[in-house]
C-alpha cells in the first residue's frame, strides 16, 4: 500500500460499466466469518450497526444509523444489501488524517439522503483485502457497489458539492439497474430496507385488502388494468383478491359439502373449481392446479374454458415462476393438444 495521495484527485463520474468486470468481489463474498472469542481487542472494528471512529475503537453513534464499520464477518452483508440501496465503501488508514475527516464528511452527506444510501467505513489496516479487490493503492478512496457491482467514485478526496453530485448520479444508476430501496431508521443491521411507494390504484387496493372489501380491491386492480393492461403486479393481485372474494363463501361446513360434491360428480364444474381453490388456499398447490387439468381434459366446449380461464387466474396466484406452475403449464399443454 502506497501513502496516501498528495493532493485530491478529481471525481471519477459514476458508471456501472467502469469497474463492472475488473474487480471480483467473489472471493470477499464468499470468505468466512473470523470466529471471535472473549472481548473484543481494542480497537477492533464494530459490527453493523455499531459504528467505529476513524482511527480509534468503536464509538456510538446513535444518530448515525447507516454507518457501518466494513469488515470480514459483514462484508456478504452489505454485497447483499447493494441488491436493495447502494452501498457507499469509504476505505480509509489511520496513517492518513484525510481519511477520518472524509469518512467524517461521507456520514453527514449520506445521512442527508434519508436513507438511500448507506456509508461502509473501511480500515484497510483491518481489512487489507478489501483494498486489493477494489485495486485501490492510496487512501481515502471511496468507491459504491451497487448489486454486487463496484462503482468507483473518486480518490483523494473531493469537495462536498462534488461528493453529492456524484451520489446524485450514483442513485440515477441504482434506479436504472432496478435499486431503489430505502433504509430505515433502525439502520442497516437492525431493520429492512423500506419498500418504495406503491402505485395510487395498488395503494388503494391494498387498503381494501386490508379492510376485508375485496370487491373494492378487485375493482382498483381492473382499473390498473385498464390503465396499463400490461401491469403483471396488478393482474396478480386481481387474481388473489378474487380468489379471496370466492372463499369467503366456503366455511368449514359448506367446503366439506363440496369436496363430497366434487368427489361425487367429477365433471361439475364448480364443484371442482371450488375445491382447486381450498386447495390453492391450503397450499396444496398440485392437488388444485392437476384437478383444474384433470377436468380440463375431459370436458370440450364452454365448460372447458371457463376451466382454462379460471386455471390461468391460479397460476398468477401461485406465481408463474412457481416449478408447480410450470408442470401444470406443461400437463394443460398436454390435454388441450
Amino acid at each position: 500500500m502506497t501513502t496516501p495521495a498528495s493532493r485530491p484527485v478529481p471525481p471519477v463520474a459514476a458508471n456501472p460499466l467502469n469497474l463492472r468486470g475488473a474487480v471480483d468481489l467473489s472471493a470477499l463474498k464468499q470468505r468466512p466469518a473470523p470466529s471471535v472469542s472473549g472481548p473484543a481487542a481494542p480497537g477492533a472494528p464494530a459490527a453493523p450497526g455499531a459504528p467505529a471512529a476513524p482511527g480509534g475503537g468503536a464509538a456510538e453513534h446513535p444518530t448515525r444509523p447507516l454507518r457501518v464499520d466494513v469488515t470480514e464477518g459483514n462484508f456478504q452483508e452489505l454485497v447483499e444489501l447493494s441488491a436493495q440501496v447502494p452501498v457507499v465503501i469509504a476505505l480509509w488508514a489511520s496513517y492518513s488524517p484525510g481519511s477520518g475527516q472524509l469518512v467524517d464528511v461521507l456520514e453527514d452527506i449520506v445521512e442527508s439522503y434519508d436513507g438511500q444510501l448507506v456509508l461502509g467505513a473501511a480500515d484497510i489496516d483491518v481489512f487489507p483485502q478489501l483494498a486489493q479487490a477494489f485495486q485501490v493503492d492510496a487512501v481515502p478512496t471511496a468507491v459504491a457497489v451497487v448489486k454486487g457491482q463496484p462503482v468507483p467514485l473518486f480518490q483523494g478526496g473531493a469537495e462536498e458539492q462534488q461528493i453529492r453530485s456524484l451520489f446524485d448520479e450514483l442513485l440515477k444508476v441504482a434506479a436504472a439497474n432496478g435499486v431503489t430501496g430505502r433504509i430505515g431508521a433502525g439502520g442497516p443491521g437492525n431493520g429492512e430496507p423500506e419498500a418504495p411507494p406503491l402505485p395510487p390504484l395498488h395503494q388503494a387496493a391494498y387498503d381494501a385488502i386490508e379492510a376485508g372489501h375485496y370487491g373494492a380491491a378487485a375493482a382498483a386492480y381492473r382499473q390498473a388494468l385498464n390503465e396499463m393492461p400490461s401491469d403483471a403486479e396488478a393482474k396478480a393481485g386481481l387474481a388473489q383478491v378474487e380468489l379471496m372474494e370466492r372463499l369467503q363463501s366456503l366455511s368449514g361446513p359448506e367446503s366439506d359439502a363440496l369436496r363430497r360434491l366434487a368427489a361425487d360428480e367429477p365433471d361439475n364444474l364448480d364443484a371442482q373449481l371450488g375445491v382447486a381453490d381450498l386447495d390453492i388456499a391450503g397450499g396444496h398447490i398440485e392437488d388444485g392446479l392437476g384437478r383444474i387439468v384433470a377436468f380440463i381434459g375431459r370436458n370440450f366446449g364452454p365448460e372447458r374454458e371457463t376451466a382454462r380461464v379460471r386455471l390461468l387466474e391460479l397460476f398468477d396466484v401461485v406465481g408463474t415462476g412457481d416449478q408447480r406452475v410450470a408442470k401444470a403449464r406443461q400437463a394443460l399443454a398436454r390435454v388441450l393438444f
